[in-house]
């Protein structure tokens, strides 16, 4: 990294970690600026691994000042910013921008439409997160439609309709109303009768290639001036199921010479003969497509402000087709960019994710590799922790990186308070364990505090016997102190431990470092699954107590969600440092 990009990213640190520690008035962490940081400055993507490193110093130095200096220091080089953070009420989270034109309506009202083709990836959950939160600001509406007009090439999974919704509660927020496309699918065929007898549609049977030709050169098909009365009855017969697949649709008559060819004439209903897989559903063959429908449902259900990603602004500009054919008001719209993730292995993808489970690569959606909403539900992530964090990233039009220390250090502040401490020494992936024997005259068990900051939670009882396992990377050269945690100094001899009587003094002078241990007899066996494989290892024994689905800290470790306990094992799903 050159010395100026490192005083590049100095300084957007710096004003980052100040906006954040006036915001919250508390001192910054590099976790919750990470997003906003990469989100204002993509240039810095490419040394991703390296900004955290540049910016904790930058973060350390902002911790060290005090409110009124941070303030101060903000007046320099960011007045706006720091306008707009003394402007806000406070509990108002003003990452988002205001809605356009919402005081002009008498209720915001949004849609989630998610296409039910299986459970969702982390990037799903930005859209929930953010339209549950414009919900609550605005005292608003939200409902979630389920977009399932597609049951060939996105074919809806039948359990992802209430894992969709259990994850959306998981983020924390209820919808006001919940539908499924393929029960409205009459609503649709009436409209587009509608929309046929004002003249903007006919049927259609040009092969697609052909037609595509005729399109893009700017040409009408043979069909472009067919009669309503034609068109009406070829479109019964396609709601009849009379046409095969690809024979015949139902077009949108719009400008065949649009300077955009993806708007001119674009397909409203095509046939597909695949049944759908919802039994209500599966007798219907002529089937809309989603910028039909969803515009149709959007001016049916009174939607008043639509988000959407950027790639789909053609959308907006099919669908006024159809709003003006019917003197329909279009909503507010805000297109986003994607959201990035660079801290998995596997792509996130439904398909491929589904591909990989079906393979046997990944043990299932909860599986700890998978950058799904499962998977982060089960290592013991708050829904809590990732809605803050998608709503940080705000709505720029262009691409954001989550950081993943974000949402980590949102789910910390949230589960280290009740995240009683456990040893766990680990003896598989990249650690080894060793076992120790003890000698001198040592104390029979060792007593350190059930939570460092909640005296009243009592102390562990830690029986300690005639050895004691730790992992090989804490050991020290011969004759030199360590300090087991919670226990005490012992000498490392070479073939093993002798409890001294050193006091802390050799901990404090740096003579000694602090490392976690378990006993070797009594030690629990446990498996931690991480993002990055299994690792197994042995927690002191009174891990075997604690609650399935409580959050425990693994000292030196990191926290985790207790996932069972077993005969032959425990399992425990790590969460994060």
């Amino acid at each position: 990294m050159n010395e100026d990009l490192r005083a590049a990213i100095e300084r957007e640190a710096e004003k980052h970690a100040l906006l954040n520690a006036v915001k919250h008035e508390s001192d910054p962490d590099v976790g919750a600026i990470m997003g906003p940081l990469m989100g204002d400055n993509p240039e810095f993507r490419e040394h991703g691994d390296e900004i955290p490193g540049v910016a904790g110093g930058v973060v350390s130095e902002v911790g060290g000042l005090s409110h009124e200096e941070r303030i101060a220091r903000l007046e320099e080089i960011a007045p706006d910013e720091l306008d707009e953070i003394l402007a806000e009420d406070e509990g108002d989270d003003r990452a988002l921008p205001d809605l356009p034109n919402a005081d002009e309506y008498d209720e915001v009202r949004m849609r989630s439409a998610p296409n039910p083709n299986g459970p969702w990836h982390i990037g799903h959950a930005r859209m929930p997160a953010v339209i549950g939160t414009y919900r609550d600001l605005y005292d608003g509406w939200f409902c979630v439609r389920f977009d399932d007009t597609d049951p060939e090439t996105k074919r809806p999974d039948l359990d992802a309709y209430d894992d969709i919704l259990e994850d959306i509660e998981y983020l924390g927020f209820e919808p006001d109303a919940v539908y499924r496309a393929s029960d409205r699918m009459e609503t649709y065929y009436e409209h587009a009768r509608d929309l046929i007898e004002a003249g903007g549609a006919y049927t259609c049977s040009c092969p697609q290639g052909e037609f595509s030709d005729m399109k893009n050169s700017g040409e009408a098909c043979p069909h472009r001036e067919k009669d309503a009365e034609t068109t009406l009855s070829e479109f019964e017969s396609m709601v009849d199921g009379e046409y095969d697949s690809g024979e015949m649709v139902l077009r949108v008559r719009t400008e065949i010479e649009h300077k955009n060819p993806a708007l001119r004439d674009w397909v409203a209903f095509r046939m597909i003969d695949t049944p759908h897989p919802r039994e209500e559903a599966s007798d219907y063959r002529c089937w809309p497509m989603l910028d039909f429908q969803s515009g149709v449902d959007d001016h049916l259900l009174g939607v008043t402000h639509i988000i959407r990603g950027i790639d789909l602004q053609d959308s907006a500009k099919r669908q006024r087709f159809v709003y003006d054919y019917f003197g329909w008001e279009y909503p507010e719209v805000l297109h986003w960019g994607h959201v990035q993730i660079d801290a998995f292995d596997v792509k996130m993808s439904t398909s491929r994710i589904k591909e990989l489970i079906e393979a046997g690569e990944l043990d299932g959606w909860d599986d700890p590799r998978a950058p799904t909403v499962a998977a982060f539900r089960r290592r013991g992530i708050r829904g809590e922790a990732i809605t803050e964090a998608m709503v940080e990233l705000g709505t720029s039009t262009s691409d954001v990186d989550l950081a993943m220390s974000a949402v980590y250090a949102n789910n910390r502040e949230l589960v280290d308070d009740d995240a009683n401490r456990y040893f766990l020494v680990r003896d598989g992936g990249d650690y080894d364990a060793v076992t120790l024997p003890l000698a001198g005259d040592a104390p029979s068990e060792a007593t350190p505090p059930v939570h460092p900051e909640h005296e009243d939670r009592g102390t562990r009882s830690i029986p300690v016997g005639d050895a004691v396992r730790l992992e090989s990377r804490d050991l020290p050269a011969e004759g030199e102190t360590l300090w087991l945690k919670g226990y005490g100094p012992v000498e490392y001899t070479g073939d093993g431990l002798r409890y001294t009587d050193d006091d802390i003094s050799v901990v404090r002078e740096g003579d000694a470092d602090v490392v976690h241990w378990v006993p070797a007899d009594g030690a629990v066996p446990t498996r931690l699954r991480t993002p990055e494989g299994d690792v197994t290892g042995y927690a002191e024994p009174s891990f075997a107590d604690t609650e399935v689905d409580g959050m425990v800290q693994f000292v030196r470790v990191g926290f985790a969600r207790v996932d069972a306990h077993g005969d032959e094992e425990s399992v425990a799903y790590f969460a994060h440092e």
